[in-house]
C-alpha cells in the first residue's frame, strides 16, 4: 500500500527540518521498520511550506498511526516548534487521494 499526505512547515525552518530529520533517532526508525513502512520521502514546496510525504507500507497504516508509541509522541514533541500541529503535538496531515499510479 501506498500512502501520502501532507503537512505544513512554519516559515524559516527548512535547515531545522532537515537537520532533525538526517539525525532521526535509530529507535523511531526501527519502530517504522517493525511497522512495515519500507519507504518514507518527504519534500517541501518552497513557495508554500508544504511538506508532501509519501510512504510505502506493508501494514495496514503508516507513520501517523503509530501516535500511542511513548517514541512517536516524544518525535511529535519535539517537532512541535517548527511545524503545524494539533493539541496533542501530532503533526497536522491531510491524506491525499492517489489518482495515478505507474509501475
Amino acid at each position: 500500500m501506498r500512502l501520502a499526505f501532507k503537512m505544513h512547515l512554519n516559515e524559516g525552518q527548512k535547515s531545522e527540518y532537515i537537520k532533525r530529520h538526517n539525525e532521526l533517532w535509530p529507535e523511531l526508525h526501527q519502530l517504522l521498520k517493525n511497522a512495515g513502512v519500507s519507504e518514507y520521502s518527504i519534500f517541501l514546496d518552497e513557495e508554500t511550506n508544504i511538506l508532501f510525504a509519501f510512504q510505502k507500507v506493508s501494514g495496514e497504516g503508516g507513520s501517523q498511526d503509530l501516535g500511542k508509541t511513548e517514541i512517536v509522541q516524544k518525535w511529535w514533541a519535539f517537532m512541535s516548534d517548527i511545524m503545524k500541529t494539533n493539541p496533542d503535538n501530532s503533526p497536522v496531515t491531510i491524506p491525499l487521494e492517489e489518482v495515478f499510479y505507474m509501475e
